[in-house]
């Protein structure tokens, strides 16, 4: 019998050690499971980080700002190409206008100085025998073609100076174009 004591106390010994045992397994299991989910947590973080420091949120933002920038860089230039389009039907209007005055005041410009000091320097009656009642509304009169003649010649300096202008532009479209860039001056409108 005291055999048998002496065995149920070594099997409650080894009950209670298998009991220690297991209490510590349950306990190594439970921190190795908060240890799993710990790194799963970690993991999900690092994932997400990765993801907020990828560069292509940035990217894609700059992206479309250098696109703005581009399109409303475009529409410029398209609008100086569309005023320089204008320009040049100006400068075409006016030169025709000027060929057109020049041929109505032939030699006229140069005789009027001669003229005015002409009716200047004869009397009334000599200019009634000359058939010309008003000499103030003669002068007037030739006054005018002086008066179209400065016009003239202003337009004319103003179109070569905007001929200057649309060249130097054109030449600049060339070089964009020797570059590569397709130049709308090239292509129908």
């Amino acid at each position: 019998m005291e055999e048998l004591k002496l065995q149920v106390s070594e099997l409650k010994q080894v009950k209670e050690q298998l009991a220690k045992v297991e209490k510590s397994y349950d306990k190594s299991k439970m921190n190795m499971a908060k240890k799993i989910r710990e790194v799963k947590t970690l993991e999900n973080k690092v994932r997400t980080l990765e993801k907020d420091l990828s560069l292509d949120k940035p990217l894609a933002e700059i992206k479309g700002i250098l696109w703005a920038n581009i399109n409303q860089s475009l529409n410029n230039v398209w609008q100086s190409i569309q005023a320089i389009y204008e320009q040049i039907d100006l400068v075409r209007v006016a030169q025709v206008e000027i060929q057109k005055t020049r041929a109505l005041l032939g030699q006229m410009p140069e005789q009027t100085n001669w003229i005015i000091h002409f009716l200047n320097t004869k009397t009334s009656e000599q200019l009634q025998a000359l058939e010309i009642t008003d000499r103030i509304g003669t002068i007037l009169e030739i006054k005018r073609v002086l008066t179209k003649r400065t016009l003239m010649q202003n337009l004319e300096r103003r179109c070569q100076d905007m001929e200057v202008e649309i060249n130097s532009f054109t030449e600049k479209l060339t070089v964009l174009q020797d570059k590569g860039l397709p130049s709308p001056l090239t292509s129908n409108n």
